[in-house]
């Protein structure tokens, strides 16, 4: 992991592929005065994310990447975040892969936030499979990115009461206001200097 120094703040890159919900939460956590994070890029596979219009509105430099080629894509974005000074990634609901060469070549330094209390129900279509297996309790999970779907060290969880009359667009809703809270207290969490 990156070690912070003094004052500096670790230029980050968000990764998105849509409303870029996690993106604002992120931006705003940015601009405390504590933040461990300055937020220096937004990169999409996704030209259409509704995320782009904020990160334009904030003068966020924004990179639209053409997926069409996973190993084009990825050289790609090494250059760009290498260009960028990156020190850290936020995948926030960026709905591609990484590959494990990718993965490896940023040192560990890529967080993700997924909507389930891993190690349960990694992957796509998570508060459908939540409310269908009926469980209890849902939540979100922000945790290091590895080679494996969804199976890196966990650094914050929060879990919420699955409710009798919740469906799975009730909970998304429910999940995504935690997630906001979640991920800048677990950014917190692994780079706060006190």
């Amino acid at each position: 992991m990156v070690k912070l120094t003094g004052k500096k703040k670790l230029l980050t890159a968000v990764f998105i592929s849509g409303r870029g919900s996690n993106l604002k939460s992120l931006f705003k956590f940015s601009k405390k005065k504590s933040s461990p994070i300055k937020i220096q890029i937004v990169l999409t596979d996704n030209k259409k994310a509704k995320g782009l219009l904020f990160a334009k509105t904030k003068n966020i430099k924004v990179f639209k990447i053409n997926y069409s080629n996973k190993t084009n894509a990825e050289k790609k974005i090494k250059i760009i975040t290498k260009k960028n000074k990156i020190n850290l990634i936020c995948l926030a609901g960026f709905m591609k892969i990484l590959s494990k060469n990718f993965i490896k070549s940023f040192k560990g330094n890529i967080l993700n936030i997924h909507p389930s209390l891993l190690p349960k129900y990694k992957g796509l279509n998570t508060h459908e499979r939540v409310i269908k297996n009926n469980e209890k309790y849902s939540g979100c999970t922000v945790h290091l990115v590895n080679g494996k779907l969804d199976s890196g060290k966990i650094i914050l969880q929060k879990s919420l009461k699955i409710l009798r009359n919740d469906d799975a667009y009730k909970l998304s809703k429910k999940i995504l206001k935690i997630e906001h809270k979640v991920y800048p207290e677990a950014i917190e969490k692994l780079f706060s200097t006190h």
